[in-house]
């Protein structure tokens, strides 16, 4: 069987954060993030993202949105965000649950939110009868595989702040917008306007763990008692810590994620080739969304795994990750070919 193409999160795990992992598991260190490893991360973080900046580890991908959110809103307030976001698709309703909050959500093309789509929300303020948005969720990459501009993050973030809201980014995929653009880290955070950020790396190469860093530190004093009640705290936190030391070193991080987005790209571009495929939406990440014939599909599904988006527009996505080969592009267009042509 190919490799299959459903997910980031099928790939395996980078040899430098297995490296990482085993070192840190010698001797003892005091737990619950008191230990030189978090220290050392929190450090490397702070290298990238600037220095007046809070980070707090977590578990996974839904923890460090629940933490991300929860630190800013109360129960009656709301967040807006994508139709197709993740925390509103694919987190099994946990954010409205843990934090009380409604979403509200808006439908897009591509994924992306923007000051027109927002404003469909932005009514009813004072009015004790219904929920008071206080929130924007991004995400980046978008649940389609776009990338936010700078510019489009800004206009955003400014919008939110003029109306004393907040502004937060589903970063699980941030690594692969940044190799898109080819802009900094802080370019996409700090610097338009971001106040919190769920930090991922579970799909780039890490076994488990994320990160949430606060540029709005304003509540940076309320988040630990957030993130212990939330589950979220690790008692060996030092095996979370040690892994992102590893893939921020060197850039690790940028260049598995612009490999991903190499191959995604060609993966894409064989693809189109193919009577009876079409892509769908401009891949600028490591994700490709594509019409397939619908009575191919599970053929297909059972020589090299994928998921299906739209049931009903028979359309797929297919996911490309850090450890992807142009040897797995190749195997997987023949196939495509195959049954195809």
């Amino acid at each position: 069987m190919i490799r299959g193409f459903g997910s980031d999160n099928f790939s395996g795990v980078s040899p430098e954060v297995f490296k990482a992992i085993e070192e840190a598991s010698y001797g003892h260190q005091h737990s619950y993030g008191e230990d030189i490893y978090s220290e050392k991360a929190i450090a490397d973080f702070k290298a990238i993202f600037g220095q007046d900046i809070e980070v707090f580890f977590v578990y996974n991908g839904t923890g460090a949105n629940i933490l991300s959110l929860s630190s800013f809103i109360r129960p009656y307030q709301a967040i807006i965000c994508a139709e197709t976001a993740h925390i509103n698709v694919d987190e099994c309703g946990a954010i409205e649950r843990q934090s009380g909050c409604k979403l509200l959500t808006v439908p897009t093309f591509d994924g992306k939110l923007n000051i027109g789509l927002i404003q469909n929300h932005m009514h009813d303020f004072g009015n004790q009868h219904h929920v008071q948005p206080k929130m924007i969720s991004l995400t980046q990459c978008t649940e389609l595989g776009t990338a936010y501009t700078p510019e489009e993050l800004k206009a955003i973030c400014d919008f939110a702040h003029a109306h004393d809201m907040y502004v937060h980014m589903d970063g699980a995929r941030l690594a692969n917008a940044i190799a898109y653009l080819g802009c900094t880290p802080q370019s996409l955070t700090s610097e338009v306007g971001i106040d919190v950020l769920s930090f991922g790396g579970t799909k780039n190469g890490m076994l488990f763990g994320e990160a949430v860093i606060f540029f709005n530190t304003s509540v940076k004093e309320e988040v630990p008692f957030i993130r212990k009640q939330l589950m979220q705290l690790h008692s060996k936190t030092r095996f979370i810590a040690a892994q992102f030391s590893a893939i921020l070193k060197n850039d690790l991080w940028l260049k598995t994620a612009g490999h991903a987005n190499r191959m995604a790209q060609l993966l894409a571009s064989e693809a189109a080739k193919i009577p009876g495929i079409r892509i769908t939406q401009a891949v600028q990440g490591n994700e490709i969304f594509a019409i397939v014939p619908r009575e191919k599909i599970e053929q297909l599904q059972k020589e090299c795994f994928f998921y299906v988006w739209d049931e009903n527009a028979s359309e797929v996505r297919w996911v490309c990750s850090f450890d992807t080969t142009e040897s797995d592009i190749i195997e997987f267009v023949n196939l495509l070919r195959k049954e195809l042509c």
